[in-house]
């Protein structure tokens, strides 16, 4: 095991690993020091088995049990490396690094947790760690999932695009059909979501915290393949971007340009 900075490569276990919904698998992985240190909104990169794909693949912690020493991710099979995943059982060992980035501040003010896709799933450990009033609204495009494990945690409402459950449109028609009201956002999705929210945050006056999706590479802050936009001078390269998987996922709506 080796150890960088609070980052820490590992090979993990996997415990269990099951389909949740089409081509959405949940993977639970033992682990000895990641499951101690991760804070909701990290992510962990997950290494192929097959060595023609030597770049890892990063997924967002859904959960952790830090007393099993477990952390459990949610992904999408979208390539050959998330597809490889899908095909391991219990017991598969996998090199992993993490936790990295940075995480969603824990504010003690009344919260919207905004989750969308595939985004979806790192606002579960958040929700279960946040002491506060939280209204979660989920939106999907299609099939349904995680919504037992939501339940639990704070009032939840859906946004699906066909209506077929909860609010018919997205996670901002939801909020505003169900009269919502809070002081604190957090959210997690895809870029068009995001950029809507950050605006409804400007308009509302409200603190906004968004995680960004973007495709990564190294996943550790080397290659500036996954820089976005930011409103300030990045000290690192002397422009005007942010390195998601290092600065980010997890930034103040305010401080990057979507």
């Amino acid at each position: 095991m080796a150890k960088e900075r609070g980052k820490f490569e590992e090979t993990a276990i996997i415990i269990r690993q099951e389909e949740i919904a089409d081509d959405i698998y949940s993977m639970w992985l033992r682990t000895e020091q990641i499951a101690v240190h991760t804070k909701p909104g990290q992510f962990i990169s997950i290494y192929c088995r097959d060595g023609s794909m030597l770049l890892p693949r990063p997924i967002s912690v859904c959960e952790v049990d830090k007393s099993d020493g477990a952390v459990r991710v949610v992904y999408r099979v979208a390539g050959k490396g998330t597809a490889e995943f899908a095909k391991f059982r219990t017991g598969k060992h996998l090199k992993v690094v993490g936790p990295l980035g940075n995480g969603f501040p824990l504010l003690d003010k009344k919260a919207f947790l905004i989750g969308g896709g595939i985004g979806i799933p790192p606002m579960l450990e958040l929700a279960k760690k946040l002491d506060c009033e939280k209204q979660i609204i989920l939106g999907f495009r299609d099939e349904l999932f995680l919504l037992e494990e939501f339940s639990s945690r704070g009032e939840v409402y859906l946004a699906t695009e066909d209506g077929s459950a909860g609010t018919k449109g997205n996670v901002l028609d939801a909020i505003r059909c169900n009269q919502l009201e809070a002081e604190v956002i957090y959210a997690c999705g895809p870029l068009p979501m995001l950029r809507a929210i950050k605006n409804y945050a400007a308009e509302k006056n409200m603190i906004c915290y968004i995680s960004m999706e973007e495709r990564m590479a190294c996943g550790i802050g080397a290659c500036l393949a996954c820089v976005c936009k930011s409103s300030q001078t990045d000290p690192h390269t002397n422009v005007k971007n942010k390195r998601v998987c290092k600065e980010g996922p997890v930034f103040l709506a305010e401080e990057v340009d979507i």
